[in-house]
């Protein structure tokens, strides 16, 4: 902050609770850490591809990866530190080929920790980071996708080929084993909160598995905070093909009940020229505002310009985004000091 009122700004600001998993859920923390200091990320354990998948596989530990995206997005630390987190093992680099360094480190706190929460929370620590990140759960949990023609998968890293083999919707996910025990922290913080964020995200895989954890969509439902879905840009391949923002909404709604969003923030601005082409051609496209429908769903529908101007990626802006949300809780907040 640049002011000592500013600062105090920042360090009054409001308990924020924000849902999700994967590279959305950090893009929009990126911002909100520069509103709030009181940020608490709750983030799903469900992953089993890639590095995260392989630690797992190895080492029978939660998946790293949501959680290290979160922390770095956090963190204020040296520009060396940031290499480091962020730092891949390149092609050749035997059994660590492809892996983040950062999950490593992750693996080796997981080792002299009693739980994995403790592990997040100590590397937390070593990162300064802003806020607190929370693993939903503390579970060894799979996730089961249900297609609409009977078809079954078991596996998030397996959803996106399986779904394109089925060609045809997904209509419902699961955990096994089914209802986890939510971390009692993660529960604490939704009930503690001013403003509960869900999103952005991949639906079915990065946002709905939370919901899906023992008492964490009954705190969201009860809770008297503004509650906001940031939908994505896009459609995702492999996952959403063809879904409006309302059925966004709704597939989070049949996984967890009424009450659960009170506004669906979408983008405005256009998407840049040449990114739409590209993601046409992995059958993505932006995603249709089909605001009465959302409507009809008891939800506000709130559009704001919110794609990045700059990325090369059809992707939130950091700064745009938070702008938004914050915008979103003041003009709503009983008290407008935020």
């Amino acid at each position: 902050m640049n002011t000592m009122e500013g600062r105090r700004r920042w360090e009054r600001g409001p308990q924020v609770a924000a849902i999700g998993g994967g590279t959305g859920l950090s893009t929009m923390l990126r911002g909100l850490k520069n509103h709030t200091r009181n940020l608490t990320a709750i983030v799903t354990v469900a992953d089993d591809g890639g590095g995260s998948g392989k630690l797992r596989e190895d080492l029978g530990m939660p998946p790293p990866g949501d959680i290290r995206h979160c922390m770095e997005a956090l963190a204020n630390t040296e520009p060396v530190m940031e290499q480091l987190l962020t730092y891949r093992f390149p092609a050749g680099s035997g059994n660590l080929t492809g892996q983040s360094f950062g999950n490593l480190i992750l693996a080796a706190l997981n080792g002299i920790s009693d739980s994995f929460d403790q592990a997040v929370a100590r590397m937390s620590e070593v990162l300064a980071i802003t806020g607190r990140v929370l693993p939903v759960t503390n579970a060894d949990v799979a996730l089961e996708a249900t297609f609409e023609n009977g078809a079954r998968v078991l596996g998030e890293s397996k959803i996106c080929a399986f779904k394109k083999e089925q060609d045809c919707r997904i209509a419902s996910v699961r955990l096994l084993p089914e209802r986890p025990p939510a971390l009692p922290s993660a529960v604490e913080a939704i009930e503690a909160a001013d403003l509960i964020l869900l999103g952005p995200g991949s639906l079915y895989t990065s946002v709905i598995p939370n919901l899906l954890v023992d008492g964490i969509s009954e705190a969201v439902r009860a809770s008297e905070a503004l509650k906001i879905y940031v939908c994505n840009i896009m459609t995702q391949d492999g996952e959403t093909e063809g879904m409006t923002a309302s059925e966004h909404l709704k597939a989070l709604l049949d996984h967890s009940g009424p009450g659960l969003v009170d506004v669906c923030l979408c983008n405005s601005a256009p998407v840049r020229p040449g990114l739409v082409e590209r993601y046409r051609e992995e059958d993505s496209v932006p995603i249709q505002v089909d605001q009465e429908k959302i409507e009809a769903l008891g939800i506000e529908v709130v559009t704001r310009p919110l794609a990045s101007e700059t990325s090369d990626f059809a992707r939130h802006s950091v700064s745009r985004l938070a702008r938004a949300v914050m915008e979103l809780y003041n003009e709503r907040a009983d008290t407008k000091v935020f």
